[in-house]
């Protein structure tokens, strides 16, 4: 008895304090250790799940940046059918894409790149077709790892990439025509633009992705680079990237950095818009010839710094790198860490910073 009135004692000295200090007390704490709070008691529970926690993180400042990356489990028994993963780090120190098994898979129709992901705050919106007469369109809680559903899109339409300028999401895909079309979600309001943008012809809209620069979208094909400004509702080249055969790209500070598997080995570029210049990032000779054999690669803006995905035979690593400017313009990365994440036969699909 004496045993029990012991474990007991700590647990009613917190449940004594004010519920404002507990909440705040609870929103200093890593959004990673939430599991492990959850199972103290069923009132702690109850605040790690609720929207509150993560409301009161936000006017905190006690915000993450966490790491989601979309797989497709090439094992697993229903075809192209995409899970979402968090990168975790455990209580030995070892970091790992743990599955979240409280959201759904979400199938797709005709291919697996059919898919459009957008992250914003600590949402993240996705697009695909989930069969011949549907689409699949929701938004995703990260705090509470819920699901809300989003309004129909009047075009029946396979998306293959989305992102955000200034609040309003442009999805672009192929409609029942095989035609190319975009349409624009606003997020404020919940509800989808009217009518549909023209799509340049030329675009590639399967492989290559697409980044917002300067509320510009930018993606590419085999050949050029191609920009859309929604201010003018039209599309344009860039002549200076298309110097550059960039994929699975992303910003740090205005500047695009991407892997450049092209040539011969391997480098890390960055190209500055606003001084119309490419550099190689320098200091990582110790880490490209690990990537030898990779046969694709992400980045990703990690609160700043860059996040960079790479297979290495059965597995997924990640490498988290920091950036510096030195005299002269040049930019020098720094390898934090190198691990491998996940072992098994997967489709790397995307990667999403989500703040929580």
């Amino acid at each position: 008895m004496a045993a029990k009135k012991q474990l007991s004692e700590p647990q009613s000295l917190i449940m004594s304090l004010p519920q404002d200090v507990i909440l705040d007390i609870i929103a200093r704490v890593s959004r990673f250790d939430y599991p492990a709070l959850s199972l103290v008691c069923k009132h702690f529970r109850s605040i790690v799940t609720s929207p509150e926690i993560f409301t009161r993180r936000s006017l905190l400042g006690c915000t993450e940046h966490c790491l989601y990356v979309v797989l497709v489990n090439e094992r697993e028994p229903v075809l192209w059918s995409k899970r979402l993963y968090i990168l975790c780090l455990k209580a030995n120190g070892i970091r790992s894409l743990v599955l979240i098994r409280s959201l759904p898979d979400m199938p797709t129709y005709v291919s697996y790149t059919a898919m459009g992901y957008v992250a914003m705050g600590s949402r993240i919106y996705v697009f695909g077709r989930s069969d011949k007469h549907h689409m699949i369109t929701l938004c995703i809680d990260c705090g509470t790892h819920t699901v809300k559903p989003l309004p129909n899109v009047h075009v029946l339409m396979s998306p293959r990439m989305a992102d955000i300028i200034k609040g309003r999401i442009y999805v672009i895909g192929y409609d029942n025509d095989w035609k190319k079309v975009m349409v624009v979600f606003n997020t404020e309001t919940e509800m989808w633009e009217p009518g549909t943008i023209s799509v340049d012809k030329e675009i590639n809209i399967c492989t290559n992705g697409c980044v917002v620069m300067a509320d510009k979208m930018y993606t590419r094909n085999h050949a050029n680079s191609f920009v859309y400004d929604p201010k003018e509702s039209k599309w344009e080249t860039d002549e200076m990237l298309e110097l550059h055969k960039w994929e699975n790209a992303c910003l740090v500070d205005d500047v695009l950095y991407y892997l450049d598997c092209k040539r011969c080995g391997k480098e890390l570029r960055a190209y500055d818009r606003k001084q119309k210049c490419r550099r190689v990032v320098k200091g990582l000779e110790a880490l490209l010839p690990e990537m030898t054999s990779s046969t694709w690669s992400h980045v990703v803006n990690h609160g700043g710094k860059l996040a960079l995905f790479f297979p290495k035979r059965y597995e997924i690593w990640c490498a988290e790198i920091s950036l510096e400017r030195r005299q002269g313009g040049k930019i020098w990365g720094q390898v934090e860490w190198c691990e491998p994440l996940l072992t098994g036969k997967y489709l790397f699909m995307k990667v999403l910073n989500v703040v929580v």
